[in-house]
């Protein structure tokens, strides 16, 4: 039996890759495009084990999907690769519709062909797990309830409206062609790994370099914040024994304004790493023009993952925050090789056959 996970280089991906890899013994194929934020120094630890397998590609080349799963024979896919960050959205949207739409699109076709080629029992047993974004629905005002599974996809950035199709065509391949296929929608993810152009690894790693730490306009946008290992083990039990067709909201019941994350990363600072002059990291704090579109607030209503598959969060934003903010203070060498760019160089020294 094999796993294949798509976009398994990525932050989330990698740390589901982890583990996997530390909770089961089942095998699994990571196929990766390598993109500016995957990053196979995330995945060094597993690099000699005998149950990861790497393949350098893309998930919009069927060739190179068919011989994957003619190879691997997965039992199971789990679809993790996407462009997925707003600003990169509304400045280069094309990346984003061919990753997010046409690869998924492509991906769909190529496991379904392998599907179908499967015997009855295999089948049955198959799953496509594809993991999505809370942004698809939209924006919530401060008195709304949180999203539920059943509320209306509304996307107001290019990266959710191409989230937001990819969704769309998953739930089409099950109902039109009998995919097997389980959907997830998070919350905000944080957590190790974190490539630094999202806010909690910017700011920790801009507090320490003594640069400014950016907060757009007032600072009161709400975000549902959920430790990215909860994420991990939320869709290992998804795959597990969620209902086929179904979508799982999974969110971590922390709301939190952008402002409150970044003044508490600057208290734990304050306490794990204080500035030589003793002043707080607070201090560096800067309010900069609004990103277009920005959306006010998202939360996710995880109640029914943990109704139906007994599933909820075992980190609280604050035990997850003091975590994260201990992971990159322990880990300056995969920080500086992500910004320095020699991450870069971790396929051609590692990968030349």
């Amino acid at each position: 039996m094999t796993v294949l996970v798509t976009g398994g280089a990525g932050f989330i991906g990698g740390n589901f890759v982890l583990d996997w890899l530390s909770q089961l013994d089942e095998p699994i194929v990571n196929l990766d495009k390598l993109t500016y934020a995957g990053n196979l120094q995330t995945l060094a630890e597993v690099e000699g084990d005998d149950r990861y397998r790497f393949v350098h590609g893309d998930i919009g080349d069927r060739e190179l999907l068919n011989k994957i799963l003619n190879e691997y024979q997965p039992r199971a896919i789990l679809n993790f690769a996407a462009e997925s960050h707003v600003d990169r959205s509304i400045h280069g949207p094309g990346e984003f519709i061919q990753t997010n739409v046409v690869g998924t699109f492509t991906l769909l076709e190529a496991v379904r062909a392998y599907w179908l080629g499967q015997d009855d029992q295999a089948k049955s047993a198959f799953r496509f797990l594809h993991v999505s974004t809370d942004e698809v629905y939209g924006t919530l005002s401060a008195d709304d309830a949180p999203f539920t599974e059943t509320n209306r996809y509304e996307p107001n950035s290019p990266y959710s409206a191409s989230k937001a199709a990819s969704d769309h065509l998953v739930r089409a391949w099950h109902h039109t062609y009998g995919l097997p296929v389980l959907t997830t929608n998070c919350s905000n993810n944080y957590g190790p790994y974190h490539f630094p152009e999202k806010l909690i690894p910017l700011v920790i790693l801009h507090a320490l370099a003594g640069k400014a730490l950016p907060i757009y306009g007032d600072g009161q946008q709400v975000r549902d914040w959920l430790y990215v290992k909860d994420h991990c083990s939320a869709i290992r039990r998804v795959l597990e024994a969620g209902t086929v067709g179904e979508t799982y909201n999974v969110g971590g019941w922390n709301e939190k304004t952008n402002l409150d994350v970044v003044t508490r990363i600057c208290s734990l600072l304050d306490e794990l790493s204080p500035r030589q002059d003793g002043i707080s990291y607070a201090q560096q704090i800067t309010y900069v023009q609004d990103r277009p579109g920005h959306d006010r607030r998202y939360a996710i209503d995880a109640r029914k993952i943990e109704r139906t598959l007994g599933w909820k969060p075992a980190e609280t934003f604050e035990t997850g925050l003091r975590k994260t903010v201990v992971w990159y203070l322990e880990n300056q060498s995969w920080v500086e090789g992500v910004t320095s760019g020699q991450y870069r160089q971790w396929l051609e020294t590692h990968y030349r056959g």
